[in-house]
């Protein structure tokens, strides 16, 4: 079963990730308005260009934004459980290793300190985020049975990954239902809110574009002459 899942599978699950984010990109940038978009976007390109690196970087940064700071709890939560889920697959010792043997390349890997803090912190948030979707009535209306279901899958791959990376009980197992559920995340990205993985940066992108240039917020200038 572990070679299945770290051969065949795995690299079926990649593909299936990597072509399905980029048809979502695409699509996403299809799908704007070539009079309200595509042409205001090309007037004053460099302060368009300004307000979309600073759109991003305010919003992956921990309290960049008002919104980050009026909402310290899931402020705290959101940023613990994202460096976990991403940071975590990307640079962790024992992932390098795997990604050099199933695709000839890896990523300079994080101490293994560091990445067993990492995985804690994930799960820590993970379960802050799944406590504030279940106790806080207007965020509990805005939750479906999808979205509970994906935050347990997440949490369901961190787990089982830290169990096995300390082998606390039935390693083969563990590890083998750690790379299921990973592998199910990257199939699953492209057709559910895992997509924001990608449409986060285009959304938000196009957000500071449209302060810098239809409000004229980066240059302090003129906007957009409609």
């Amino acid at each position: 079963m572990i070679e299945l899942l770290s051969g065949p599978l795995f690299k079926i699950s990649l593909l299936v990730f990597t072509v399905g984010l980029i048809f979502r990109l695409v699509q996403y940038v299809r799908g704007l308005d070539w009079r309200l978009e595509r042409v205001a976007y090309a007037y004053m390109g460099k302060a368009g260009v300004f307000g979309a690196i600073w759109s991003v970087l305010t919003w992956i940064l921990p309290f960049g934004t008002r919104g980050w700071r009026t909402q310290g709890f899931a402020t705290i939560a959101f940023f613990f459980f994202h460096l976990g889920v991403v940071i975590c697959p990307l640079f962790l010792a024992g992932h390098m290793v795997f990604m050099e043997e199933a695709l000839g390349f890896s990523f300079p890997a994080l101490p293994v300190a560091v990445g067993d803090v990492l995985a804690m912190l994930g799960v820590l948030g993970g379960v802050m985020l799944l406590a504030r979707r279940i106790t806080l009535p207007q965020v509990r209306f805005l939750t479906d049975r999808k979205d509970l279901a994906l935050l347990g899958l997440c949490l369901l791959t961190l787990v089982t990954g830290m169990v096995a990376r300390f082998d606390l009980f039935a390693y083969e197992f563990m590890l083998g239902l750690h790379m299921l559920s990973g592998e199910l995340i990257l199939i699953l990205a492209p057709f559910t809110k895992l997509s924001h993985m990608v449409l986060f940066f285009a959304s938000r992108a196009q957000l500071g574009i449209d302060f810098a240039v239809k409000r004229g917020g980066a240059s302090r200038g003129p906007a957009f002459p409609w």
